[in-house]
């Protein structure tokens, strides 16, 4: 606890961060980011791509909310890369054959839009429908919205308790652990390594599961006047109408929440963001498990691989708090 206090107390940041992905994490740092995962024969593999923000390279630091809804495309987007090059990784290892690059775009494509239309159908479509068993009792919009809120939350808490009895989905939140005290260990300025590593807690207050509960909130807020809006030119609004209209918003509430959550970012130390992230770290004790040596020895080679040797060393010893967590 005094060594979370202490990191949160200084003043260096640098961006730092990244996610789990299949038997493996991927860690972003300025100007690149790197994955490594373990392979069956227990070599590590690693990949490293350099890259450089749309906002960054458009001076777009000052637009805002556009530069939150170009942020959330690129996390996503390299999220999905990083995870599906893991998961080929792992296929590879096992000796399956290739498919031709036609099918797999094929599958791929497939694969996304199911993804997609899962999650518009399990936490906006279901919140929604359920809410509206209510919508007599409660004619509010912002009401409404509260309550639909509050099963969004419920659904995804279920969701997420549900798939973390999977042993694939187990071992990925080990790796979440793993990120998490890997990034601690680099805050920190401590030699990385396994030893050292070890020793910090898989809760990070800035990691993104901890604005889970932020972004929910801004979701509500959004959402109710978004409908109050609509009730000036539409007299009812029925499931498939909000559900429609949530979607077409859903990148202006992305850049909003974003930017809720930088200007948060920047009171760590102010009672309301320690109020708000709690949720978060609660969620953690779902999303993150303890990990191995092996797989915190896969989160520390990713970590030096996206930064290189030589930049490495040059931050060893400096103690930061990373601006960004996976």
């Amino acid at each position: 606890m005094y060594k979370i206090i202490y990191l949160f107390l200084m003043k260096s940041s640098i961006l730092v961060g990244g996610q789990a992905v299949i038997e493996g994490v991927m860690m972003r740092v300025p100007g690149a980011y790197a994955t490594a995962v373990r392979l069956k024969d227990k070599t590590i593999k690693v990949q490293r791509k350099k890259f450089i923000s749309i906002i960054e390279k458009h001076k777009l630091q000052n637009y805002v909310i556009v530069r939150g809804i170009i942020h959330l495309y690129e996390s996503m987007k390299m999220g999905y890369q990083t995870l599906d090059w893991s998961a080929e990784m792992q296929e590879e290892n096992q000796e399956t054959k290739k498919k031709s690059s036609i099918i797999n775009n094929i599958q791929e494509f497939l694969l996304s839009v199911f993804s997609v239309l899962f999650a518009i159908g399990l936490f906006l479509f279901l919140p929604l429908f359920f809410a509206n068993f209510f919508e007599e009792i409660i004619n509010q919009p912002f009401v409404f919205n509260i309550v639909s809120g509050m099963i969004r939350i419920s659904i995804f808490l279920l969701y997420l308790i549900l798939i973390s009895q999977l042993n694939d989905v187990r071992r990925l939140f080990q790796y979440h652990g793993a990120e998490h005290k890997v990034v601690y260990n680099f805050e920190s300025g401590n030699d990385l390594n396994i030893q050292n590593a070890k020793t910090f807690s898989t809760f990070h207050p800035r990691c993104g599961t901890s604005f889970v509960f932020i972004i929910m909130l801004v979701t509500i807020f959004s959402h109710a006047i978004i409908d109050y809006v609509a009730l000036f030119f539409i007299n009812q609004l029925t499931v498939l109408i909000r559900l429609s209209l949530h979607l077409v918003f859903l990148p202006l509430i992305a850049g909003i929440g974003y930017e809720t959550l930088k200007f948060l970012a920047k009171k760590q130390n102010n009672m309301l963001f320690a109020l708000l992230s709690k949720p978060g770290l609660w969620l953690q004790k779902i999303t993150t498990k303890e990990p191995s040596n092996n797989q915190l020895e896969v989160s520390l080679c990713a970590l030096e691989t996206a930064f290189g040797k030589e930049k490495i060393n040059k931050l060893q010893g400096k103690q930061f708090i990373a601006d960004a967590i996976g």
